[in-house]
């Protein structure tokens, strides 16, 4: 179990604090559940990876559109502000 990030592997510390934090519980949580390290360290990876998935889906785009914003996520759906 992690306390802290400061104990978490050297490839997970270099990564960004919040990463870190999210690593850290679902390593915790899958410890728990699974009572197996390797695959606490499996599902806390396959945690990271998802929400990195995540934030790419959710990029906004801001195109001038005559005088206003068009925003677009990476689905292709405009809005006109």
């Amino acid at each position: 179990m992690y306390r802290t990030n400061i104990d978490l592997p050297a490839s997970v510390r270099r990564l960004s604090e919040p990463v870190q934090d999210l690593y850290r519980a679902a390593f915790n949580s899958a410890l728990d559940w699974y009572g197996e390290e390797a695959k606490a360290h499996r599902t806390a990876w396959s945690a990271v990876k998802n929400q990195a998935a995540r934030q790419a889906r959710s990029i906004t785009y801001n195109i001038p559109v005559s005088g206003s914003i068009a925003t677009s996520t990476t689905t292709g759906v405009f809005t006109i502000d």
